[in-house]
């Protein structure tokens, strides 16, 4: 018999819940049996999002009417700090329910970093030192076990799938690393802000947080791991006038590589990866090439300075930067296949 994995969504109101809704109502192991939202509570989710509407789902309820009975698994899409207490009494309540958290609140290992970048001291500090890093091509064994998965941030994902084997291996120098980011409007989220009002962000491209963005130390945190040693990144993020899509360019100094042998080295760790193509030489990763998709696509290139190459990737900041690469920590963390649900090619044009 197929396993039913009754699944919550926390924060369903949002484009990252939206999209986990969209990709769960295709997967054939998931049942939504909870679908939360504060402000539009009462509804149904058809109201929020017409393109939802047909499909037989619960209507949005607060958090506090959940019924923690009814659910084996619950996805997280609200903003941190409310995220970790909400998480806590889940945990508390109910030990054995599998969480997918897809806010900040559980990603930085260390609390002080947390506080620093946060604003606040974590609220459950024993959770936060329980959590799984949920870069799945890179965390999977420990994801089987694991009670709280926290999925990365959009910027993270495409940064780390691009750099993490080439800085374990030794090929670029983890100490001169410039990362430069762009992201469709949608990763701002859906509430109402100044600069992303259609007369701010349309027909132009803006920086954003500049040298404070709250997913370099993140970034920092992973490839320090894989270098052995604390890093820090130079990291810029942009807003561009699309819905989706992300693209990160990462310019690094080599350390006795060429920018073959960091090919080599991605083709060959990835070669089992089903969501991740490396990309053949001179080939260009594009947002427009794995839209609404799990993929992520990467290219190496040679730079004009000597001893310098730039990798560059692109993934669906919804799917694989978010929801998509959740439902694949859900396959992993049940024993299912990780491709489960998630097999949608991109769409094009």
């Amino acid at each position: 018999m197929t396993e039913r994995i009754r699944v919550g969504v926390l924060g369903a109101s949002g484009y990252t819940g939206a999209d986990l809704v969209r990709l769960a109502l295709a997967h054939p192991n998931m049942d939504i049996t909870v679908l939360t939202a504060n402000a539009h509570a009462g509804k149904p989710m058809g109201a929020v999002f017409p393109h939802l509407g047909h499909h037989d789902l619960p209507d949005l309820i607060k958090v506090e009417d959940a019924d923690w009975d009814a659910v084996d698994a619950v996805f997280c899409g609200l903003p941190h700090g409310t995220t970790q207490e909400i998480i806590g009494e889940i945990a508390t309540a109910r030990p054995e329910i599998r969480v997918f958290d897809m806010s900040a609140d559980f990603r930085l290992r260390d609390p002080a970093a947390y506080a620093e970048w946060y604003g606040h001291e974590h609220r459950v500090p024993a959770l936060q030192r329980e959590a799984v890093y949920g870069l799945t091509e890179h965390y999977r064994e420990a994801l089987k076990a694991a009670r709280l998965i926290a999925c990365p941030g959009c910027y993270p994902t495409a940064t780390l799938l691009a750099l993490l084997p080439i800085v374990g291996e030794g090929q670029v120098d983890p100490g001169d690393i410039i990362v430069d980011a762009k992201s469709g409007v949608s990763g701002a989220g859906r509430g109402l802000k100044e600069n992303t009002l259609f007369s701010e962000a349309g027909e132009g491209l803006s920086p954003y947080s500049v040298a404070r963005h709250r997913h370099a130390p993140e970034i920092e945190q992973e490839i320090g791991v894989a270098a052995g040693r604390d890093v820090i990144v130079n990291f810029t993020p942009h807003l561009v006038p699309m819905s989706r899509g992300e693209l990160v360019t990462c310019y690094l100094r080599l350390a006795g590589a060429t920018a073959d042998d960091l090919r080599e080295t991605l083709i060959e760790r990835y070669a089992d990866e089903p969501f991740m193509r490396v990309l053949p030489k001179g080939a260009m990763p594009a947002t427009q090439h794995v839209r609404g998709s799990n993929f992520c696509t990467i290219g190496v290139f040679a730079d004009r300075v000597p001893g310098r190459a730039i990798v560059i990737a692109a993934i669906d900041n919804l799917v694989k930067g978010s929801s998509g690469q959740a439902i694949q920590n859900m396959n992993v963390r049940f024993g299912l296949a990780e491709t489960t649900g998630l097999e949608q090619m991109p769409l094009f044009p």
